[in-house]
């Protein structure tokens, strides 16, 4: 273990004593949403982040020294395990280098280098490779063995180098050097598969590319490996200059690192061809393999992480708060369906109109989404992205001038994943006599009001608010995507008499189990009156109970404590403070001035240390405080409700739906997202594009071209700059990477990277 937690401690730049105290605490059960906020003086203060991350690595490294055991065991039994064997194998950190280490000693099927030594060639080739001034033939006349299948001279020379081509395939510092090398100067070039032009045509980008794999970024990669995988790209790894070369610099480096050279001596043409062999054969075939999938490994990691980040803003987006809303899933000839809840989600009344073609009931529509908001004094409207967007939009806005007395608000929001929560289980037992189209407007009407409770209810993976999330994998995904959502649920709180079993369950220490036993005490016995309470609920054991209470939530319960962040283990610290200021409770939560001048170190006990004294004392002040932003909408242009509608500089607003390595995607009303590209996001350098911008921001960006048959939009955040001005300047950056001969290299340019950046829209 200490070998473990030094190593994680030199990772995170933190103590080591911080990461066996974080590992004994994760060993003992706790979640990482309760050590972070509730455990600070074990950790040191370790975030989230770095307690994920700790995580993470944690479960790598025990996996890795189990290989480690097995591999030794393994090659002990085979009595090969040497003392300078046994430290490389302990020595190595990633399971890459003790799987090379192995692969010499890994029960494999019979090769021809085993017949070969089992017919007695393995002199041989030891010998030609020891002292190549013997002539390959004569010495090889000597092992000629007509019972053991070596029928010739040319059959014994054949076996010798069998056994050396394993021999330099096998040899672990040899692939440490090559898979470098290749990975530092490698160039992964892609080619159309004749025939396959028309059929791939979105893969257009590709047909003639070539890039730096070390280089490559991860939505490109993933759109080469997609392309690659639907057989229209077929992609290759070579140096620069490769096929201008007499010899690849891998051959070099084999022969170089067995001492082989062209001295003139009788074996030195028989050893590097056998070089030649081993490279071309065995190890590129091999490198070439493995590279790849590092790459699409490395590509995952950060896909995923930007599906992670996206997923954590849409959580997190402002809430519109508990108020009566309309629900409106457009379609055309279908009719919009329609559901109004009221401020706690309930389904109060619901309907379907007919306002667009082939029925065009128009004022009909109007009047009765008038009625509906008349009797159940609904607030907000929400409207879903989909198809008849922007004509539902009109609808409600003529509403709105036709009956201001209404007073409403009304807002277009992502319909992502309403249709799985409509086909869902648990939306049949919700509303088991609702139609599926009807649950879907219920989503997008609870959405707007609290995004967070909404959302949950939803598998992760099909929000679509990722680059290539069907090409990842998925259990990486969804182990990423899960630790989001319930890092999401627990910053924000859960108020325990209205949470859903879906909500509840994301809780830090409840499973689906307890949450299903939560939501049937509460119906059973009605609401929840305090916290203590929760240890009534079956199978709420004292484990169970301490990681989830801080973050469950009792609204006008018994104690005001019970509405706060303030973990029921503190209370008596609360105590402590309302003895030393002689106030009851209901009169110190709020009083931001008193509490603010105190001194938490004279608050410091043996049970309670600084960190927990600071973080009572801050929810005492605001208690309840939520850490979504305040509520803001957009307002689409009127007059703008497609591709066609838009003119080059017209300056819109919109809401951001995706942030990607590579820029930005706005919905601004034209039922295709467009893009700002990294380089348009501000008038500075810009690194990351979620320094700028996250998913849920309502931004202002200007028309840059649009392409209305390929339906692509390029904008500009940049609203001062001239458009032109911008088009060229992004139009004339170049990549770094050198060009092989007849191939293409991507420009970083606007159109080619919003050309680029479209193809990863491919993930819709």
């Amino acid at each position: 273990m200490s070998l473990i937690s030094k190593r994680i401690a030199n990772e995170l730049a933190v103590k080591e004593s911080q990461v066996l105290s974080t590992i004994e605490l994760l060993d003992d059960g706790s979640t990482v949403p309760f050590i972070a906020r509730y455990r600070k003086e074990v950790t040191g203060g370790l975030d989230d982040s770095q307690l994920r991350q700790l995580e993470e690595r944690l479960g790598y490294l025990r996996e890795l020294d189990e290989r480690r055991a097995v591999i030794l065991k393994s090659i002990d039994e085979q009595g090969k395990l040497t003392d300078q064997l046994k430290q490389s194998i302990a020595a190595a950190e990633t399971k890459t280098s003790l799987e090379d280490l192995y692969l010499p000693y890994k029960k494999k099927r019979r090769t021809k280098a085993q017949i070969a030594r089992e017919a007695g060639l393995e002199a041989l080739a030891n010998g030609l490779l020891a002292d190549a001034s013997q002539s390959p033939e004569q010495l090889a006349a000597g092992f000629i063995n007509k019972d053991k299948g070596v029928e010739d001279i040319a059959a014994a020379l054949d076996g010798a180098r069998q056994i050396l081509m394993e021999q330099f395939a096998e040899d672990a510092g040899l692939l440490g050097e090559l898979r470098e090398y290749l990975w530092q100067g490698g160039i992964v070039v892609s080619s159309v598969v004749k025939g396959k032009e028309k059929e791939g045509e979105k893969f257009a980008d590709y047909f003639e590319f070539s890039e730096a794999i070390e280089k490559i970024p991860s939505h490109r990669a993933l759109a080469l490996f997609r392309g690659r995988n639907e057989g229209v790209l077929s992609l290759n790894l070579k140096v620069a200059n490769e096929d201008e070369l007499d010899k690849h610099p891998c051959e070099i480096s084999i022969a170089h690192h067995f001492g082989i050279a062209d001295q003139s001596r009788p074996a030195d043409k028989w050893l590097l061809d056998t070089v030649r062999w081993a490279w071309k054969i065995k190890i590129f075939s091999h490198l070439d393999i493995e590279l790849k999938m590092r790459l699409k490994e490395i590509a995952e990691v950060e896909a995923i992480k930007v599906f992670a980040d996206n997923m954590r803003d849409l959580l997190l987006a402002a809430p519109a708060g508990a108020k009566a809303t309309m629900g409106l899933d457009p379609g055309i000839r279908t009719g919009v369906k329609v559901a109004v809840v009221d401020e706690t989600g309930k389904l109060l009344d619901h309907a379907t109109v007919y306002p667009h073609q082939p029925r065009n009931e128009w004022d009909q529509s109007i009047a009765v989404l008038a009625a509906l908001c008349q009797k159940h004094q609904v607030a907000l409207i929400s409207i879903g992205n989909g198809t008849a967007s922007r004509e539902t939009d009109k609808l409600t806005q003529d509403m709105m001038k036709q009956y201001p007395q209404l007073k409403l608000q009304k807002l277009v929001v992502s319909e992502a994943g309403a249709s799985v929560y409509s086909a869902s289980e648990l939306a049949s037992r919700e509303f088991p006599q609702l139609d599926v189209s009807i649950r879907g407007a219920v989503s997008i009407a609870r959405r707007l009001q609290d995004p967070l409770a909404e959302l949950v209810k939803i598998e992760p993976k099909a929000i679509g608010v990722g680059q290539y999330q069907h090409d990842v994998s998925q259990l990486q995904l969804s182990k990423k995507l899960d630790a989001v959502v319930e890092d999401c649920v627990n910053a924000v709180g859960v108020d325990i008499n209205r949470a859903s079993i879906p909500l509840l369950s994301q809780v830090a220490g409840l499973s689906q189990t307890l949450a299903e036993n939560i939501v049937s005490y509460r119906d059973d016995n009605g609401a929840f009156n305090n916290r203590n309470d929760l240890l009534k609920v079956p199978r709420m054991g004292p484990k169970s109970f301490e990681q989830s209470a801080g973050f469950l939530r009792v609204v006008g319960g018994d104690n005001p404590l019970d509405n706060s962040s303030v973990h029921p283990e503190s209370y008596a610290l609360v105590e402590k403070l309302m003895h030393y200021s002689e106030r009851d409770i209901r009169s110190l939560i709020g009083d931001e001035k008193y509490i603010k001048s105190l001194q938490p170190a004279n608050f410091i006990d043996e049970r309670f240390g600084l960190p927990t004294v600071m973080d009572v004392f801050s929810e005492l002040e605001k208690p309840g405080r939520d850490p979504r932003p305040e509520f803001k909408t957009a307002a689409f242009k009127d007059g703008v409700e497609e591709i066609k509608d838009l003119k080059q500089d017209m300056v819109l607003e919109g809401v951001i739906t995706n942030v990607t390595n590579f820029g930005a995607f706005v919905d601004i009303g034209v039922h295709q997202d467009g893009l700002v590209h990294i380089s348009m996001l501000a008038n500075k350098f810009v690194k990351d594009p979620r320094e700028v911008v996250k998913a849920g921001d309502v931004v202002k960006v200007k028309v840059l071209e649009f392409d209305t048959q390929r339906k692509r939009i390029a904008l500009t955040m940049r609203l001062n700059d001239d458009s032109r001005d911008q088009q060229s300047v992004a139009a004339n950056k170049k990549p770094a990477v050198k060009k092989p001969a007849k191939q293409k290299v991507v420009s970083g340019g606007a159109n080619s990277a919003m050309a680029d950046a479209l193809l990863g829209a491919l993930k819709k």
